[in-house]
């Protein structure tokens, strides 16, 4: 009899996904862990390693975060920050999504329109914060200049000193980085829907409002479910342009969660242990949020279906058990 052959090439998947486990707990899962350590201790002071637990009070650091008015400012600014970057961002995306994608059309040059505004994505946030530094110089920056030139300012004007301003700088910088990249998995997601659904509904006469509203939007619904988790997760960790940009100012108006996580950290007192409970009331919001988008968007029909199937397989198992027992 010949011997069948019993060999298994799956532990050569365990290997070569043995990698990225290891680095993933010691690059991700321990600094994790060791972040929710610190706040509950009093660990903080310039090259201090040494800590103890706050067991007469262990969550003291979490109370003075949430009663601490920097910290609702800087909450605040997160929230307008995102949403007010996020709405343009995300309406822009979808319409350039649906430009691309519209076989009507048939844009010239898609492909270079594409790159260029998928651009501004790869450029770091250092250059950015420096250009636009250097855009809206007090008082020879090129947009005073202009401005100037064109009678629509008497003098110059240092726009980063006023909070609105400032704040609206940050947005639509944060805007024009992100809407490429947005603008691109949309276009992923609306060229994966059967093209024979366009088809019908350009037989019944459906115009190309109708097709967007009827067709791609519902269709593209994961995809979208995908770019709000995503952008929720990254607006709320908010770093790089407020803090290059304007450190913060003017007085915290573009003050965000991470900056304030990082003034607590590495300046002033040193506050590792406040800075820690930070992260941890942030990573509790944004995993709580994250759940409440995937709630309000899941897919009911589906979820509707999956119950009634689940039903049937547990009364199935009911009837099976009792003519076992008969």
């Amino acid at each position: 009899m010949k011997k069948k052959n019993t060999f298994s090439y799956a532990k050569y998947g365990y290997l070569f996904s043995l990698p990225f486990f290891i680095a993933f707990l010691i690059f991700s899962l321990y600094p994790t862990l060791y972040t929710a350590m610190i706040g509950f201790t009093d660990l903080k002071g310039v090259g201090k390693t040494t800590f103890h637990f706050l067991t007469s009070d262990p969550f003291a650091n979490f109370r003075a975060i949430l009663t601490s008015p920097t910290f609702h400012t800087a909450f605040g600014n997160t929230i307008k920050l995102w949403v007010c970057n996020f709405v343009p961002q995300l309406a822009l995306a979808l319409l350039l999504a649906a430009w691309f994608t519209n076989s009507r059309l048939k844009v010239p040059g898609s492909g270079a329109f594409k790159v260029l505004f998928y651009m501004p994505n790869i450029i770091t946030a250092a250059t950015v914060a420096i250009l636009f530094n250097a855009l809206f110089g007090y008082p020879m920056g090129p947009v005073n200049d202009l401005l100037t030139r064109f009678g629509i300012l008497s003098e110059p004007f240092n726009f980063i000193v006023k909070k609105d301003i400032a704040q609206n700088i940050v947005i639509f910088i944060q805007a024009w980085m992100w809407y490429g990249y947005t603008m691109i998995i949309l276009i992923s997601g609306i060229l994966g829907i059967s093209p024979e659904i366009y088809e019908a509904a350009s037989v019944d006469g459906a115009n190309g409002w109708q097709t967007f509203w009827m067709i791609t939007i519902p269709n593209i619904k994961t995809i979208l479910l995908f770019t709000l988790v995503t952008s929720l997760i990254g607006g709320l960790n908010m770093f790089d342009i407020p803090k290059l940009f304007l450190m913060g100012g003017p007085d915290n108006a573009t003050l965000t969660v991470s900056v304030f996580i990082y003034n607590q950290a590495f300046s002033g007192g040193y506050l590792y242990n406040r800075a820690a409970a930070t992260s941890m009331i942030m990573f509790v919001i944004i995993v709580a949020a994250s759940a409440l988008l995937f709630y309000l968007l899941r897919d009911k029909d589906e979820a509707a279906l999956n119950k009634i199937m689940k039903q049937q397989i547990k009364e199935q198992k009911r009837k099976m058990k009792e003519a076992k027992n008969g």
